[in-house]
C-alpha cells in the first residue's frame, strides 16, 4: 500500500435489498410484463427523463401493435424557437446560465399539443404516446417512466448526445452540461416529481441496452424505505489535469488511467441509488428521492427553507502526486441570486483527508496588496501576457492531515498539489469563478475557462492573512454533548456558512439524535464503523474509511461506534448538519 497501512473496503457500489418486489430485466421481460397489462382498448405511456435514448426505447415500441403512436419529440416546439425562447437563460458564458423555473409546456407547440390529446381521445385500440413529457399529452392506462441520471447524462454528452431538441452533438460538452443544469433538469425534475404516486412503472435505463423495470409500487415502497435508515450513495470519479493518485488506491479504480480528480461521494442531485430486487440491481436518481420524500430525508424546517433540494455536499478533490487546482472563488448570496437565480450559495471547506510531505492550501490574500494590480494582474494572465504570480497575492498555508480550511463565498482559494481533500460544502456545485489555471488546458483540449470579471465582483478583500488566520484555518474547539465521554470538536463551518460540522474521536459508542434535520457524515480515520438504532428502527449499517454516509431527518437517535478493529483503536468521524 502505498497511501494507507491497511486494506481499504470502500464500497463503490452501495446496495440496498428491497424484498416484496420483482425486477424485469431487459426489453424481452419488460415487453411481456406491459403485454400483460395492455387490454384491446388501452392507453400506454412511455414518459422518458431528458437524456434516455429514444431510438433504444422504440426496440421495445415497435414491438407493439398500436393503432396509434405519438411522439412528443414532434409536438415539442423547433430548436431554433426554444432557443430565442430561453436565449436569456442560455446566456453565452460557456459555464453558467440563469436557472430556469419553468415547465415543459412552455416549450411545447400548444397547437399540436391539442391535435394530439384530441387523436388519442378519438381513437380506439392500443394508443401509445413516448416521449419526454408523454403524460402531458395522456396520462394513460398504464405510465411507464424511463428514469436515468444525471451523471450518465453527462457522460453521454461527452460521447456526442446532443440536448433534447437541439442538434448541439459537437458542441463544447460545458455548454451542453449548462443547458442540463439550468434549464432541462430543472423542467425534468419538477414534472416528475408531480407523477411519481401514479407511475404503474419506473425503468432504469443508465446502462444501455440493458433495462431493468420494477413497479411504481416498487419504486414509492423503496424510496420510503431508504428514507428511514442510513444509506450511501453511489460515488461516481472522474479524471482531471491536476488529479492525483490516492483514490485509486483507496477507492479501488482503474489503475491504468493517468489520475482521478474528483469524486461525488455524496451529492444527491448528482449521484445515484441502488437497489437489489432478488438479484436484480436498478439504478436511479438520489433526487427521487430527495423531490418524493423531502421532509423525512431533510427534515420539515430544511424543507421550509430550502425546499426539496439537499443542501449539503460531500466530495473528493485529489491532488496526491498532483498539481494544484485552479484558483477560484465562489460567489456571495447576493450576487448568485441576482445574476444565476440561485437563492443560496457554495459556502465549502477543505478537510484534509491525507496529506503529502509539502502539502498546501490557497486561501485568502495576502496583507497590503493591492487590488487593482491584482485584478490587471489575472485578466494580463488571462491573455496569456504574464504568468499570475499567485503567492504575491494569496496565502500559501501548509496542510496537514485533519486540518480544516473554511472556505465562506467570496475568499480566494484552492487546494495545492499532495492533498486528498473532502469537501464539505452547500450543494450549489457549479459556481466556481476561476481566476488563474497555471497556464493549463482541459482534458478537451481547450483552455479551461476563467472568470475574472466574475471574480473581481464577490471578492472580499478585508479577507487577508490576520483574519484568514483567526477565522479560517482550523477554528476548532472542543465541544460537550450529553452522553458522549469521547473528544468532540467543532471544526466550522465559518459563523457566515449555514452548515455546523463536528469531528468525533473515539474508541467507544457514541450517541447522536438528527433533531430533525438530515445529517451527512464521513469516516475520516479509522477502518470501519457501524451506525445502530437505540430501539431496532433500522439494521446496522457498516461504513468503511472515506466513505459519506447519510442519516435521514426521520432517524432522530442512532449511535455510532468502531467495527471489525482492535479493541481500543479510534474512529474519527465528521458530521455536518444545517444549524
Amino acid at each position: 500500500m502505498h497511501y494507507i497501512n491497511f486494506e481499504s473496503k470502500y464500497d463503490r457500489f452501495p446496495t440496498t435489498k428491497i424484498s416484496g418486489f420483482q425486477a424485469y430485466r431487459g426489453y424481452d421481460s419488460i415487453y411481456e410484463e406491459l403485454c400483460s397489462k395492455c387490454g384491446a382498448n388501452t392507453v400506454l405511456v412511455f414518459d422518458y427523463y431528458p437524456g434516455v435514448d429514444e431510438k433504444e426505447v422504440m426496440q421495445l415500441i415497435d414491438r407493439f401493435d398500436a393503432n396509434v403512436k405519438i411522439a412528443t419529440y414532434d409536438i415539442f416546439k423547433e430548436s431554433a424557437q426554444i432557443n430565442e425562447q430561453l436565449k436569456y437563460h442560455i446566456t453565452e458564458d460557456r459555464v453558467f446560465g440563469k436557472m430556469y423555473y419553468g415547465d415543459f409546456i412552455d416549450l411545447i407547440d400548444e397547437e399540436k399539443l391539442s391535435k394530439a390529446q384530441e387523436q388519442v381521445q378519438n381513437t380506439s385500440g392500443l394508443r401509445i404516446v413516448y416521449g419526454v413529457a408523454a403524460s402531458l399529452v395522456a396520462k394513460g392506462d398504464v405510465l411507464v417512466y424511463f428514469d436515468m441520471a444525471r451523471w450518465e447524462i453527462q457522460m453521454r454528452f461527452r460521447k456526442g448526445m446532443p440536448n433534447y431538441k437541439m442538434d448541439n452533438a459537437d458542441e463544447d460538452n460545458l455548454r451542453k452540461f449548462k443547458r442540463g443544469y439550468f434549464i432541462e433538469w430543472r423542467l425534468a425534475d419538477k414534472h416528475k416529481a408531480r407523477l411519481f404516486d401514479q407511475f404503474d412503472y419506473v425503468v432504469d435505463t443508465n446502462k444501455s441496452n440493458d433495462p431493468k423495470m420494477i413497479s411504481g409500487e416498487a419504486f414509492t415502497t423503496s424510496l420510503k424505505a431508504l428514507a428511514q435508515k442510513p444509506f450511501r450513495t453511489m460515488p461516481y470519479f472522474d479524471p482531471g489535469v491536476w488529479g492525483g493518485q490516492w483514490m485509486k488506491e483507496v477507492c479501488h479504480l482503474d489503475c491504468d488511467q493517468d489520475n482521478f480528480a474528483w469524486s461525488f461521494d455524496g451529492v444527491p442531485e448528482e449521484n445515484s441509488i441502488l437497489f437489489d430486487y432478488n438479484g436484480v440491481v436498478v439504478e436511479l436518481p438520489c433526487m427521487d428521492l430527495v423531490l418524493y420524500q423531502p421532509k423525512e430525508l431533510l427534515g420539515e424546517q430544511i424543507y421550509a427553507r430550502f425546499g426539496a433540494e439537499f443542501p449539503i455536499r460531500f466530495d473528493f478533490l485529489d491532488t496526491m502526486d498532483g498539481q494544484n487546482l485552479s484558483l477560484q472563488v465562489h460567489p456571495v448570496t447576493e450576487y448568485i441570486k441576482k445574476n444565476f437565480g440561485m437563492n443560496y450559495t457554495q459556502d465549502e471547506s477543505y478537510y484534509i483527508l491525507d496529506a503529502q510531505e509539502n502539502a498546501c492550501v490557497y486561501l485568502g490574500l495576502q496583507e497590503g496588496i493591492d487590488k487593482k494590480q491584482m485584478i490587471d494582474d489575472l485578466r494580463a494572465a488571462q491573455k496569456g501576457e504574464i504568468i499570475f504570480d499567485a503567492e504575491k497575492y494569496i496565502n500559501k498555508w501548509p496542510a496537514k492531515k485533519h486540518d480544516h480550511f473554511l472556505i465562506p463565498a467570496g475568499t480566494c482559494h484552492c487546494s495545492g498539489s499532495g492533498a486528498m481533500v473532502l469537501e464539505i460544502s452547500a450543494t450549489p456545485y457549479i459556481f466556481t469563478f476561476k481566476l488563474w489555471d497555471w497556464e493549463r488546458l482541459g482534458l478537451d483540449g481547450l483552455p479551461r475557462p476563467v472568470h475574472v470579471e466574475h471574480g473581481k465582483e464577490v471578492i472580499q478583500w478585508y479577507r487577508t492573512t490576520q483574519w484568514v488566520k483567526d477565522n479560517l484555518v482550523n477554528a476548532t474547539y472542543e465541544v460537550q454533548e450529553e452522553g458522549n465521554d469521547c473528544r468532540i470538536e467543532h471544526t466550522g463551518l465559518h459563523a457566515l456558512e449555514f452548515i455546523e460540522t463536528r469531528r468525533y474521536t473515539t474508541d467507544k459508542v457514541t450517541v447522536h439524535d438528527t433533531k430533525g434535520t438530515v445529517n451527512m457524515l464521513n469516516l475520516v480515520d479509522g477502518k470501519e464503523a457501524i451506525i445502530e438504532s437505540p430501539d431496532h428502527s433500522f439494521e446496522p449499517f457498516v461504513v468503511h474509511y472515506a466513505e459519506t454516509f447519510i442519516l435521514p431527518a426521520c432517524i432522530g437517535a442512532y449511535t455510532i461506534r468502531p467495527y471489525g478493529m482492535s479493541e481500543n483503536e479510534e474512529i474519527k468521524f465528521i458530521k455536518a448538519y444545517v444549524r
